[in-house]
């Protein structure tokens, strides 16, 4: 278990900073129980601006076969979408479009790293790709299409 606080006052209340561990420093999102759940998830921002998000593999990410589960790297790379549009985000937004590619395996223990680039930012989409790595090694390749999107008010209930 990482040991997190919560980050200095932003936008993104949700948004905490590890305190300890191999992410200390690191940032994760906590709003998306299901992100929670197959995490933890990190992301810095680079000294350039750039952002790499990673996780390490545990047990509870392995296939059948001791391999990542492909649905991990999606799930992964969905994350890695918002954080590397970090930048261009000043709101709520949904992947509406992903695409990838599975190109090699990885393994209980290995550190998945991230790293991509905003193609296009539009007054609605956000157009980006990446790459998943291990140990510099080209594990999986992907792109995606966010929308920015309005809060829809609360419906009330009839009086």
């Amino acid at each position: 278990m990482h040991e997190l606080t919560k980050a200095p006052p932003s936008r993104r209340p949700d948004l905490h900073i590890a305190t300890e561990g191999e992410f200390k420093g690191w940032r994760t999102w906590i709003r998306d129980s299901f992100e929670s759940h197959i995490g933890p998830f990190w992301h810095k921002i680079e000294d350039d601006g750039s952002v790499r998000s990673a996780f390490r593999v545990e047990k509870k990410h392995l296939n059948g076969s001791g391999n990542v589960h492909g649905g991990c790297f999606m799930a992964f790379s969905d994350y890695c979408l918002f954080a590397i549009a970090t930048h261009e985000l000043d709101g709520p937004a949904v992947t509406t479009n992903f695409a990838c590619d599975f190109l090699d395996a990885a393994r209980e223990g290995e550190l998945i790293e991230c790293v991509g680039e905003v193609s296009r930012a539009g007054g609605s989409m956000i157009f980006l790709r990446g790459k998943l790595t291990s140990g510099g090694r080209p594990l999986f390749t992907f792109s995606g299409t966010i929308k920015r999107v309005k809060r829809k008010p609360a419906v009330q209930p009839n009086a």
